[in-house]
């Protein structure tokens, strides 16, 4: 199975109340990231079989304008493993209910998933690997074998930067004599 790590797009400052964070929606410029990482996902021709999400606002958000920027119709999936507070094992047991499907998105926040994504890849429950992974971030993991295998790695500030430089010219430039 391919996992797609996900962390939600920018959401801006965090509340004091918990309550009021969980409600935390994106903002502009995470509705703005949610596009370019559809873009690039429709670019690379990827699909999924399933989109699992945590349950608060700003990751159903970006897992929903993703969705529909890869044209996904299937319902979107809440997991509480994915919260801030989730836990690798309850993680784990969430991969292992999607087991006998071969491409999965999961949306959620760090610090967690960075840490489950580390986890995966240096195959170590509860070791230090972790990966950075800011908003709108997006890592690539191969988990058929064991360790998982990071295949890639993208963020949208990358993904702005190549949309710009394609904008300008898709021509090489030529000298005039």
């Amino acid at each position: 199975m391919t996992i797609y790590i996900l962390r939600h797009a920018s959401a801006g400052s965090r509340r004091r109340n918990p309550l009021l964070d969980r409600k935390r929606g994106l903002d502009k410029e995470g509705k703005q990231q949610c596009l370019l990482i559809g873009a690039y996902l429709n670019a690379m021709r990827v699909s999924f079989d399933a989109i699992i999400s945590s349950p608060l606002k700003r990751s159903l958000q970006t897992a929903s304008l993703v969705a529909t920027e890869i044209g996904f119709e299937q319902k979107i999936a809440a997991d509480p493993s994915l919260e801030p507070s989730g836990k690798f094992a309850d993680f784990e047991a969430m991969l292992a209910k999607h087991a006998g499907q071969e491409t999965v998105l999961v949306v959620g926040h760090n610090p967690n998933l960075a840490q489950f994504a580390g986890a995966l890849i240096s195959g170590q429950r509860g070791g230090r690997a972790s990966l950075r992974l800011r908003k709108g971030a997006m890592a690539r993991i191969d988990v058929s074998r064991h360790p998982g295998q990071l295949l890639g790695l993208v963020d949208t500030r990358m993904l702005r930067q190549v949309q710009a430089s394609v904008a300008k010219s898709s021509r090489r430039k030529t000298s005039r004599k």
